[in-house]
């Protein structure tokens, strides 16, 4: 399985939280993450999506079909956001457009084992393998990208 987190871009301040949306910065980081994404994700991945306005948005720069999951909105945990992506039983790979402090406590169970306040940036991807090896199965980062770096 492929798990890769992208964190929500750069959005305005405000409230209602769920309808901040991404400022102009926020809009070109999306874009830069969708063209190094697109070319690289495995045919027929699944990209699932918080109804929060600015993650409905940054999906939308990669102009595939997603699904909006509540479940993995701004009040989810690492928990709901890998029980919504079938971690690590799904086949194929799964994209989550989320949240911090969530991604970066997925991240950190994922490779520590362990809840963590680990920091993912604005519009970044963090790409996950789960594979088996000599009867083990084993975690992979694969690649930690921002768009920055782009």
């Amino acid at each position: 399985m492929e798990l890769i987190l992208w964190r929500h871009a750069e959005a305005e301040d405000g409230l209602p939280d769920s309808a901040r949306e991404l400022t102009d910065k926020g809009l070109k980081q999306a874009r830069a993450m969708a063209e190094w994404l697109e070319p690289r994700l495995p045919e027929n991945t699944r990209i699932i999506v918080s109804p929060a306005r600015r993650t409905q948005q940054t999906a939308r720069a990669l102009g595939n079909d997603f699904e909006t999951v509540k479940e993995i909105g701004t009040s989810a945990c690492a928990k709901d956001i890998l029980a919504a992506a079938g971690w690590p039983t799904a086949k194929g790979a799964v994209v989550v457009v989320g949240h911090q402090p969530t991604l970066g406590e997925v991240a950190a169970l994922l490779l520590s084992g362990e809840l963590a306040g680990w920091n993912i940036k604005k519009g970044a991807v963090w790409w996950f393998s789960r594979k088996e090896k000599a009867g083990a199965e084993e975690t992979v980062l694969r690649a930690v990208i921002s768009p920055d770096m782009l």
